[in-house]
């Protein structure tokens, strides 16, 4: 579908987005729908009209542009009312999304298990709730019938939004299955004593990239904003003999809809309880350090917020797409910060060194102590040295003597074989 992109400039207000950078996103996020994008243009906005949030003349500008071209999609890349949005369709003989509703189109496409298909539904049918306010004219006719269904009088509108309702509380009881499950398979990986790290990050940050580096995996990581929507979690190797629980997740975004943030809390919780998290940054993006934020203001939404700063390791990915000079700067500033790690997780520079970092924030306190393994359990001898705990070792009568450096995780568990 040939597309037209909008991005309103309401305000010049200090520390606002810039229009440039926030017009190439809203473009990115229509080509990740794989819209045919014929133009994309920064609107100003001296006055928001309730109508149509555009003045009469410019609303009549853009509708001759729209005709001209054959565009069948105009995003308006800001919030529109139900009622906006209405008017901007009759008046352009197009269809109108805005960023909310670009967004979760996206998500749509993008949900392959069954309980990202669901968390998708729910948002989609949230917001879908909010544009019953007089957004289409058949919604305001009364409805036939006997009766059965809502009683006489019943407004096509209030049919409409109880039938919205009904699902909506069908697609919580299934998602709150999926909640009891995702917690139990939580408990199984907290019994195999294997630490948890998250992802997080902007979308396009890199994170698949630099899961698929250190895993090995075949998650689909792409130049394109929301390449990953539902999460993935895989086994890595940070250190020898030392295994964790990789977990990717879906990108955040600027103006997150609030829709989204609730239908994916279920599935972020995962992030809530990683023993660690990495926080992965474009930081060859102009708007590195916005787009921080945004996932910060994501993450505090979800009740992580400041406690998260104490379990992360900020990882400034693409150093290789900055100039030499630049990247060597940075690089310089990442070894004088902590919990900072420069990368290019396509090139896997850095990438060792972020292993180590994270092996480091994750060890615990290990002390040394001797025991004695009998012939007959060479499972518990090769499960020592696999992870490389064995420091020296002595044939017996009865068996092995070993000298041993563990923590008490590894202690109990090799007790527990």
């Amino acid at each position: 579908m040939r597309a037209l992109v909008l991005h309103p400039v309401l305000s010049r207000a200090r520390g606002s987005r810039d229009p440039e950078d926030a017009l190439a996103e809203a473009r990115s996020l229509a080509i990740a729908l794989d819209l045919d994008v014929v133009d994309a243009i920064v609107v100003s906005v001296p006055r928001r009209r309730a109508g149509t949030l555009f003045g009469e003349g410019k609303v009549a500008e853009i509708g001759e542009a729209v005709a001209a071209a054959g565009i069948g999609l105009v995003i308006v890349d800001g919030a529109l009312s139900p009622v906006q949005q209405r008017n901007l369709e009759r008046a352009w003989k197009a269809k109108v999304l805005d960023r909310t509703g670009l967004i979760l189109e996206i998500f749509g496409e993008r949900a392959q298990t069954r309980e990202g298909v669901l968390q998708v539904e729910l948002a989609h049918l949230s917001y879908q709730k909010s544009r019953l306010v007089r957004s289409w004219t058949h919604l305001e006719r009364q409805r036939g019938g006997f009766g059965f269904l809502g009683g006489p009088g019943e407004t096509q509108i209030e049919a409409d939004r109880r039938a919205l309702d009904e699902r909506i509380d069908r697609i919580r009881e299934a998602l709150a299955k999926a909640v009891r499950t995702r917690g139990q398979h939580r408990a199984a990986r907290r019994r195999t004593d294997m630490p948890v790290v998250a992802l997080v990050g902007y979308t396009n940050a890199g994170k698949s990239t630099l899961f698929n580096r250190l895993t090995g995996g075949g998650v689909l990581a792409r130049d394109m904003l929301f390449a990953t929507l539902d999460p993935t979690m895989r086994a890595v190797e940070i250190a020898p003999g030392r295994r964790a629980i990789l977990s990717d997740t879906v990108g955040f975004i600027s103006d997150l809809p609030t829709q989204l943030v609730a239908a994916f809390r279920a599935t972020l919780e995962e992030v809530v309880d990683a023993d660690l998290i990495l926080h992965v940054r474009d930081v060859a993006h102009p708007e590195s350090a916005r787009q921080a934020e945004n996932v910060r203001e994501v993450l505090a939404a979800l009740g992580v917020g400041e406690a998260a700063e104490a379990r992360m390791i900020e990882v400034w990915n693409k150093v290789d797409a900055l100039p030499p000079a630049d990247a060597e700067a940075l690089g310089a500033i990442a070894a004088r910060t902590p919990r900072v790690a420069a990368i290019s997780a396509l090139t896997g520079q850095g990438v060792d060194a972020l292993l180590a970092m994270v092996d480091a924030e994750l060890a615990e306190p290990t002390h040394d102590e001797t025991v004695t393994v009998g012939f007959d359990q060479g499972r518990k001898r090769a499960w020592l040295f696999d992870r490389k705990l064995v420091q020296a070792e002595q044939q017996t009568e009865d068996g092995y003597r070993l000298d041993v450096r563990w923590s008490e995780r590894d202690r109990s568990r090799w007790r527990a074989l």
